[in-house]
Order: structure tokens, then C-alpha cells, then sequence
């Protein structure tokens, strides 16, 4: 897996693309990029702890086992703003389909040991930060398809993090990845570990491009798990943003356009990171001046210093930021541990936990668009009435303890839902995972004079167009139905569910019969 390449073992995109059925095309035609050698400062020092305790987000550093040219060190001389490390990397296990192993690459390292590598993660971790052991990278292809292999990756994932010390793993596979059974491995890792696990991603551009891709149908089915991910925002030229206008890497609208997708896909603020290189020779293209990041998280959280893409809402603080790589940042004398560190507070340890009353990290307690106390509904409101109630609901009633799945159907006070995605314990109506059908048959019951809340779908009574067709391409402006409405595709689109996704191709027109 090592190698002399100075850029990180990523797969680029070549070339800008205009939309995303070019992006999916083009996902196949990847290089490999490497930069000129660049040698490491004199004197360069570590960065100072950032001082506010219990305000921290994630600063995640990568730290090579092996010599690029870079820099070589030791995880001892990693700066405390680095308050999430990821190794990398980890190796196939010869002879286990799935499994890895780790060894430290000592003769690249100078001579470090294993031991002394344990020592300084176990001194990293006294001071409150973790580590993690990242799978993947641009050569380490590890393959998880079937139920033995996820059973090998969640035994030898397990059996290092005990031998190391390492609080969790990092997914980083860039050769594809099998949603399903990674699923699995990553779930039977979780069972064995138990909530104190911490679970990284760190996805290409491409990868979310379209609720068809695995990483985004892996985020989903984990999401209960998952601590951040990360996006590598470089090396992937020209993306569609959540708004689907194409936007250009190393700007801020790209950091900004491309992480709102992310946002709204059902992940909590706390777990999108935004992933950047730390210094234009540790990437092939997409870096961008450390300034500019600041402002892509200010933009996210705050509405404040964007581009000319600026969020439909503000969405509190995000997971925090990753880069490839500690290494590199060295050779710029921490600029960016120092910079974002502060920004981000890392330096303080790990973040804390999510607010207990609405689960975000955005300061408030009761956020806009939760359920309203008097009538059930989104809308903000408060139309003083109750609503009916599950009264001649066709659909099965909603279940907290039962795990749905990506069109299943429930009932729940007197509306019926469809799952976007994985679900368990997510109550429709309160979370962005259940897209609202409509009302049920009110029968005999009895009604809400207010009539439908502001943003829902009055039935019309109208035909319903052409039914949606899962292998069917379809262009910008085509009309379908599906499960009961009419939807109108946005840009083009082949595999994605009308209703799915929040920022998705589809856009909803009206119920229809």
C-alpha cells in the first residue's frame, strides 16, 4: 500500500463536470495525481491548544505510516489541536477476505516501533482526543461483499483496535464499497465495541452525487453510529451542489454548496465535516487558502462570509474539518492545525455530546420545523385544534421499536409516511427520514378545521402522470408519479426515488389519482 507518491493515495477525477450524469460517467476514469516533493520547514513547531473547553468540534488529521516525501514523524509530535487522528493505513490480511492488519512501517519511520507507536496513541488519547485506524486509501483495496468478508473486516478491525489502542475505524475505501454488507461489518464492530466506538467516513465528491451511491447509502444505514464524515472537497474537479448548480473546487461555494447536501440528506450537523488539503502539493487539485475554509464553516453555521451560494437556513455547528494531512501541515509550519484549530476549539479535547433536547449542536433548544405541541404538524404553527388521529389509515401504524427501510409505508397521528431510507425510532412527522404522503381518510372522525399546514400537498384529484421507473433515465423537467404523487425531475436522473431526498432530483408537484 505505501507509496512515493508526495499526493495522498486518492483517486482523481479528471476534468470539470457540468452535471450529474457526466459525474457518474466520468466516476470510472480516475488517475492517479501526484505533485512535486516539497521538503519540510525548519523549526517547525506544533500548534498551540485551542483554550475553550467544552465548545470543541473535530479537527481530523491524517498521519502517514509510510514516507511520501512529505514529512516523517511521530504520532507523539502530532499538535493537540488534532483532536481526531486517522492512521493511515491499514492492510489487507493475507488469506482473510476482509480482514485487515497493522504494523507500523518502521524502516520508513526511522526506525519507530510498534510499541513506541502504542505508547504515544495511548499518551494521545490520556489527553482526551482519539484515534482512529483509517481502511483504504487510494491502493487499500479492501473488499466487503459478502457476509464472511463483513465478519472478518468487524473481527480484525476489533482485534487491532485492542492490540493499538485505537478508539474506532475510518472508512476511506475509494475502489467501491458494498453498502449492504459493510453495513453489517460496521454494525457487528459497533456491537462489539459499544457506544464509546467512533466511526469515520471520508468520501469523494462523487459519492454523493446520487442517492444511488454506495457511501450514501452506507451513511444512511449507519447513521446512528456514525460520529462525521468527511468529504474530500479536492481532487474531483467541478460537482453539483445541493441547489444543482455545478460549482468549481477550491472555492468556497464548493465547501458550502456540496456540504448543504449532506446536511440535508438526514444527518445531524454535528456529524458533516468538511475534508481539505493542507497544502496545495498534498492534493492534485481543490486546495484553497485556509481563510477560505473559516469562511465555509461560518457560512454553514452562522450565514455569515459565503460565497454566492448561501444556505436556505443556518445550521449550527457542523462535525468540524479533516485534512490530508498532519504530515503535510508540518511542512507549513501547522498552518492549519493553528488557523482551523481555533476556529474549531479542538484543541480543547473531544466535542461533548449533542444537545439533550433536540439532538443538534446549534445552540437552541427547540429548533424550527419541529413538531408543534397543539396539532402534531411542521408547519410552525399553532392552529389551537388536534388532529384526528390515525382514524382509516391504510398503511400499517408506526412502530419505534420496528427497522424500516428506503418506500416503506407507515400510519402516524392521522398521516401517512414513506421512509427515505433506514429507519428505527425516528418518529414520522419530527424527522427528515419520513417524507409526509398526506392525510389519512378522515371517514366519520373527526376533522381539523385549519385544513392542510402551509407546505404540504392539498389532493387535486388530478391524473397521475406516467409511473416512475427505477432503470429509466430521465432529463431535467420530466414529470412521473409515484406511491401518489407527481413529481417533476429537476436535473437528470436515473435510479433515485421521487421523495427520497430533501435536495434530490425530484421535486413535488401535487398528489394525484
Amino acid at each position: 500500500m505505501r507509496l512515493n507518491s508526495p499526493s495522498r493515495r486518492r483517486r482523481g477525477i479528471v476534468g470539470a463536470v457540468a452535471t450529474v450524469a457526466t459525474a457518474a460517467a466520468v466516476a470510472a476514469s480516475a488517475i492517479f495525481i501526484s505533485a512535486p516533493v516539497a521538503a519540510a520547514e525548519p523549526g517547525a513547531q506544533p500548534a498551540p491548544a485551542a483554550a475553550t473547553a467544552g465548545t470543541a468540534q473535530w479537527l481530523t488529521g491524517y498521519w502517514h505510516n509510510f514516507d511520501n516525501k512529505s514529512v516523517t514523524m511521530r504520532v507523539s509530535e502530532i499538535p493537540k489541536a488534532y483532536n481526531l487522528v486517522a492512521i493511515a493505513f491499514a492492510e489487507n490480511l493475507a488469506g482473510t477476505p476482509g480482514g485487515v492488519k497493522f504494523d507500523v512501517a518502521s524502516a520508513e519511520l526511522g526506525g519507530y516501533t510498534n510499541a513506541q507507536f502504542k505508547a504515544d496513541v495511548a499518551a494521545v488519547r490520556a489527553e482526551g482526543r482519539k484515534v482512529v485506524l483509517s481502511v483504504g486509501g487510494e491502493k487499500g483495496n479492501v473488499i466487503v461483499s459478502n457476509a464472511t468478508e463483513a465478519k472478518n473486516f468487524a473481527d480484525t478491525v476489533y482485534a487491532t483496535m485492542q492490540e493499538f489502542g485505537f478508539d474506532g475505524v475510518d472508512i476511506d475505501l475509494e475502489h467501491g464499497i458494498n453498502a449492504q454488507y459493510m453495513t453489517s461489518a460496521l454494525r457487528q464492530l459497533s456491537a462489539k465495541v459499544g457506544p464509546s466506538l467512533i466511526l469515520t467516513m471520508a468520501p469523494q465528491t462523487i459519492d454523493y452525487q446520487a442517492t444511488s451511491m454506495g457511501y450514501y447509502q452506507l451513511t444512511l444505514n449507519v447513521k446512528d453510529i456514525l460520529t462525521v464524515t468527511n468529504t474530500q472537497y479536492y481532487n474531483s474537479g467541478a460537482m453539483l451542489g445541493a441547489d444543482g448548480k455545478v460549482y468549481s473546487q477550491g472555492s468556497v461555494d464548493f465547501l458550502t454548496a456540496l456540504s448543504v447536501i449532506k446536511l440535508e440528506m438526514g444527518l445531524r450537523p454535528d456529524q458533516v465535516g468538511i475534508g481539505v488539503p493542507a497544502v496545495p502539493k498534498a492534493a492534485g487539485g481543490g486546495y484553497q487558502p485556509i481563510a477560505n475554509v473559516v469562511k465555509a464553516v461560518d457560512c454553514l453555521e452562522k450565514g455569515i462570509n459565503c460565497g454566492s451560494f448561501k444556505p436556505a437556513k443556518q445550521y449550527g455547528k457542523i462535525g468540524g474539518v479533516m485534512t490530508w494531512s498532519v504530515n503535510w501541515d508540518k511542512t507549513n509550519n501547522f498552518e492549519l492545525a493553528n488557523v482551523i484549530g481555533q476556529r474549531l476549539g479542538s484543541g480543547s479535547g473531544t466535542p461533548g455530546p449533542t444537545e439533550p433536547t433536540d439532538g443538534t449542536t446549534d445552540g437552541t433548544t427547540t429548533d424550527p420545523g419541529t413538531t408543534d405541541p397543539t396539532d402534531g404538524t411542521t408547519d410552525g404553527t399553532t392552529d389551537g385544534t388536534t388532529d384526528p388521529g390515525s382514524v382509516n389509515c391504510v398503511s400499517p401504524a408506526w412502530s419505534s421499536s420496528k427497522v424500516y427501510t428506503g418506500g416503506n409505508k407507515v400510519s402516524h397521528n392521522g398521516s401517512e409516511y414513506t421512509a427515505k431510507w433506514w429507519t428505527q425510532g425516528d418518529t414520522p412527522g419530527t424527522n427528515a427520514v419520513w417524507n409526509l404522503v398526506g392525510a389519512c381518510d378522515p371517514g366519520t372522525g373527526p376533522t381539523d378545521p385549519g385544513t392542510t399546514d402551509p407546505g404540504t400537498t392539498e389532493p387535486t384529484g388530478t391524473t397521475c402522470a406516467p409511473a416512475w421507473v427505477a432503470g429509466s433515465a430521465y432529463v431535467g423537467g420530466a414529470t412521473v408519479s409515484y406511491q401518489g404523487s407527481d413529481y417533476k425531475a429537476r436535473w437528470w436522473t436515473q435510479g433515485e426515488t421521487p421523495g427520497s431526498a430533501t435536495w434530490g432530483a425530484w421535486q413535488l408537484v401535487a398528489a394525484c389519482s
